[in-house]
């Protein structure tokens, strides 16, 4: 688990920074033109999603839940109701309006739900005492919860892959590379973690029911 907190940490620390200051131009994202809202909502997400990156450890920690469940359970209302509720419904429309072309808009529109859906699902089997269910759905969540790290791996793959065609099939047009660039890893980013994540519980069924509770 070390090696895993040590990423979300470092990832947190590299991509927070710039969204504190609350102005537009250190902004890592250019807000579209006509969304007045974008960057003020922008880093309302970032805010909370870095609230629910970093609370994840906790939560996937089965050290942790098992010597401190008290704080597994504390922990895990941050997680949802400070990080990932805000984040998700933020991320929704953050999604529908990106900047980075129908391709990507599709995607956020369709991951913002799923995360949402997996979260929610997964807080409500905890309160009905189904642990065995509270976590599958829960590794789902960490599994997209985690996906904006996997998503900008993607986004440097595809630029150093894509840029030396710049000039011959993308006819110099470098809105078109940013905009393909964005649609692969905006997919790539959370399908591939989710994907493993259910293969990971459809291998291992019978682990979660010897630890519910």
């Amino acid at each position: 688990m070390a090696p895993l907190g040590v990423v979300l940490v470092v990832f947190v620390a590299f991509s927070l920074p710039p969204y504190l200051s609350l102005d537009p131009e250190q902004s890592r994202i250019t807000p579209p033109e006509g969304v007045p809202l974008y960057h003020p909502l922008l880093v309302a997400h970032v805010l909370f999603a870095s609230v629910a990156t970093l609370a994840c450890w906790f939560q996937v920690w089965p050290w942790f839940r098992r010597r401190f469940p008290a704080a597994h359970r504390r922990i895990g209302r941050v997680y949802v109701f400070a990080g990932v509720l805000p984040a998700g419904v933020i991320g929704f429309y953050l999604g529908a309006v990106t900047p980075f072309g129908p391709v990507a808009r599709v995607s956020g529109v369709l991951l913002a739900p799923l995360w949402l859906i997996c979260t929610i699902v997964g807080w409500r089997r905890a309160r009905q005492h189904r642990f065995v269910d509270h976590r599958r759905w829960m590794i789902r969540s960490f599994a997209l919860t985690v996906s904006i790290i996997t998503n900008r791996i993607w986004g440097v793959v595809f630029f150093l892959l894509l840029s030396p065609q710049l000039e011959t099939t993308f006819h110099g047009d470098e809105k078109l590379v940013s905009w393909v660039v964005a649609g692969a890893t905006a997919w790539l980013g959370w399908t591939l973690p989710l994907l493993a994540a259910q293969w990971w519980l459809d291998r291992h069924p019978g682990r979660h029911a010897t630890r519910a509770g």
